[in-house]
């Protein structure tokens, strides 16, 4: 989304889609992630009250009027920036999974920040938006990859992120392996030690080094390395136990690697390309029950279209 789009003009009706997004890539932690085809996307328009109406996954709790954070992100936003609240008859269609590690409530914080900017007639920009959706995420890696789309590393300075993004290579492929019960991040962040040894920072350090390159020029090769973990991994794998039985693929039936997806409980598989998919989702099948996902990676970030009336 161009920070031309933000020029709103009269607030009219508003579509958004925006992209589930896989963060950390094992060693990768709150620092890199990249998006993946498969969206939220929503229709808003004012209205006298507040309305909505899901489809998709979740869609009973996508349509609650409380405890939504759609709307209580927009409503905070609107009173902490001294806008009038305007009511918002919102219909969606939701194909991200809720408390699987796959961004949802990244993109949920972002949709409601696009909403705020346009109803509340703030001309942000993509600077100002991601520092906004920093704030209220607490970690830069979901949000910039769900704006910006494509594979992302992220630095913060202060509240400001810093963003470098790269399409990833077109032939590679993603599988999500959902378990059948969700895991908050608050859960999983509680897994982890205050500190760690120094060799486990030195082996993410180099994985991580190595994984932004490995997408950066299509080492498919590298993977199996540049996704190893040492920081947050081994102490979620009791809560996520999806990552033990998947982790052995690696170097098999095309897979190039395998890390829990953000926080869990899924995982993130890559695949080397459309053609090993069939091979290789049987593979992950036969060693995980529960739903998979098959994905391309998506180099389209958040997108919108605007109504004026």
């Amino acid at each position: 989304m161009s920070d031309r789009a933000i020029d709103l003009g009269k607030p009219g009706a508003i579509r958004l889609r925006l992209p589930a997004t896989s963060a950390n890539l094992g060693p990768g932690f709150d620092a890199v992630a990249v998006a993946l085809d498969f969206f939220l996307e929503i229709e808003a328009q004012s209205a006298r009250e507040f309305s909505v109406t899901a489809s998709g996954r979740d869609a009973d709790r996508c349509a609650r009027l409380e405890d939504n954070l759609i709307l209580e992100t927009y409503k905070e936003i609107m009173r902490r920036h001294e806008r009038a609240i305007v009511p918002l008859a919102i219909r969606m269609e939701n194909g991200i999974p809720l408390g699987m590690g796959c961004g949802s409530s990244a993109a949920a914080r972002l949709a409601a920040i696009a909403l705020a900017a346009h109803f509340g007639e703030m001309d942000w920009n993509t600077a100002q938006i991601l520092e906004e959706a920093y704030k209220l995420e607490g970690h830069p890696d979901n949000v910039a990859a769900c704006w910006l789309g494509g594979f992302v590393a992220a630095v913060c300075e202060g509240s400001k992120v810093h963003v470098v993004r790269i399409d990833p290579p077109e032939q590679w492929r993603a599988m999500v392996a959902l378990p059948e019960s969700p895991l908050s991040t608050s859960t999983a962040r509680a897994m982890l030690p205050a500190s760690y040894p120094l060799e486990d920072v030195v082996a993410n350090l180099q994985s991580v080094a190595v994984l932004g390159l490995a997408f950066a020029q299509a080492r498919g090769d590298l993977l199996r390395l540049a996704m190893r973990d040492r920081i947050h991994q081994p102490y979620r794998t009791p809560i996520c136990p999806l990552l033990e039985v998947l982790l052995p693929l690696v170097g098999k039936q095309g897979i190039l690697g395998v890390a829990l997806s953000g926080a869990g409980p899924a995982v993130l598989v890559i695949v080397d390309s459309e053609e090993k998919m069939t091979i290789a989702s049987k593979a992950v099948q036969h060693c995980a029950r529960g739903e998979l996902l098959i994905s391309k990676f998506s180099s389209v970030g958040a997108f919108q279209t605007i109504e004026n009336m």
